[in-house]
C-alpha cells in the first residue's frame, strides 16, 4: 500500500461546547473523543502482521461506553478480521477475478481524502474518499484504482446509556463491468461486518426475541444485539448491528458467530451484483454501543 498523504479538512458548524465528540490525529490515523472518553479509532496509515495482512480504512479499537475495548484486530483465528470494516470475497472485472479484499489478497486501498466536521448538536462527521486496486488491474504497469469509495461514518454523543455511530458507504466502478459478492459457499458472508470480543455468555436477540447463530444465514428484521459480559470486570453491555431499509435486499440476512469470528451483514450473499460507473451502490448501517442492557422497545425507538 502507498503511504497516505494526508488530505485533512476540518469544518466547525455552529459546535456548542457541551457533548461534543472531536477528533485529532494520532499514530497511524485519527482518534474520536468526548470529554475524557475514547470512542473509536479510524486506522489511515496501511498497518500489517509480521508483513502480512496489509490493511487500512477500519475502525479499531472500538471503545465501549465505560472504556473498554470491544473489537480486535489481527485475531490469530482470522487475521484478515479488523475491528470494524467492509469488504468483499468476489472482485470481478467481466470474467477477470481479480482479487479478494476480504483475505486481503490481490487488493491494495489508498486513502485519497479525509474530511472531518463537527456540529452544533455535538456529533462528528468523518468523510474519506478511498481507492481499491489489485496487482491484477494495470495500466502502463501501473496499479490503477478499479473502484472508488466513498464512505461518511457520522459518530453522535452518549445519550443514556449508548452510543450511536451511523456509516454510510458508496462504491462507485472505476472500470466496466465490475461485480462483488460474498464468499461462494452456501454462507455467503461478506460486507458490513463487526469482529467484536465475544464473552463466554454471549447473547443474540433481534425483534423477535433471542436468535440462535447457524452455520448459514440467519433473518432478523432492522438489528441484532449482541449482548454479553463485555465490559470492566463483567459488567453487561453490547453492541446492536442495524440494517437500514433504504439498504438494497433489506432486510439483509446475517452471519452470526459465537465465537473466534465476526458478526456480519451478509449482502449480496455468494452471488455477485453489478457496480455502476454512474450511480454508486449506497449501503447504510449503524451501531449502537451500550452498558447495561438494551431493550428492543428502546432499540425500535431509535430506530424511528
Amino acid at each position: 500500500m502507498n503511504r497516505l498523504i494526508w488530505f485533512l479538512f476540518f469544518v466547525i458548524l455552529g459546535v456548542s461546547v457541551n457533548a461534543q465528540v472531536k477528533m485529532q490525529k494520532s499514530e497511524g490515523g485519527l482518534i474520536f473523543t468526548e470529554g475524557n472518553e475514547n470512542i473509536l479509532f479510524y486506522q489511515i496509515e496501511p498497518k500489517n502482521h509480521e508483513g502480512e495482512y496489509e490493511r487500512c480504512n477500519y475502525i479499531h479499537p472500538l471503545w465501549g461506553i465505560d472504556g473498554t475495548v470491544l473489537t480486535e484486530d489481527f485475531p490469530a483465528d482470522h487475521l484478515h478480521h479488523r475491528g470494524i470494516f467492509w469488504t468483499w470475497h468476489q472482485v470481478w472485472v467481466g470474467e477477470q477475478r481479480i482479487g479478494d479484499p476480504w483475505e486481503i489478497k490481490e487488493f491494495d486501498q489508498e486513502i485519497t481524502d479525509v474530511e472531518y466536521s463537527a456540529r452544533k448538536n455535538g456529533t462528528a462527521i468523518l468523510k474519506t474518499e478511498v481507492d481499491w486496486k489489485s496487482d491484477k488491474w494495470k495500466k502502463q504497469g501501473e496499479k490503477i484504482p478499479y473502484l472508488k469509495e466513498n464512505t461518511t461514518i457520522t459518530i453522535h454523543p452518549k445519550s443514556d446509556n449508548y452510543r450511536k455511530i451511523d456509516f454510510e458507504i458508496q462504491l462507485l466502478a472505476m472500470a466496466e463491468n465490475l461485480r462483488i459478492g460474498g464468499s461462494e459457499d452456501v454462507k455467503g458472508y461478506s460486507g458490513f461486518s463487526v469482529r467484536m470480543v465475544l464473552p463466554n455468555d454471549v447473547l443474540f436477540t433481534g425483534p423477535e426475541g433471542e436468535i440462535e447463530p447457524q452455520n448459514t444465514a440467519v433473518e432478523s428484521l432492522d438489528y441484532v444485539n449482541v449482548s454479553g459480559s463485555l465490559l470492566e470486570n463483567d459488567k453487561k453491555g453490547g453492541i446492536v448491528m442495524m440494517d437500514n431499509p433504504e439498504n438494497p435486499g433489506y432486510p439483509q440476512s446475517w452471519i452470526l458467530r459465537k465465537q473466534r469470528s465476526m458478526q456480519n451483514a451478509a449482502y449480496p450473499g455468494n452471488k455477485t451484483i453489478a457496480v455502476s460507473t454512474t450511480k454508486p451502490l449506497i449501503l447504510k448501517y449503524s451501531l449502537l454501543v451500550y452498558s447495561g442492557k438494551m431493550s428492543d422497545k428502546k432499540i425500535q425507538k431509535i430506530i424511528k
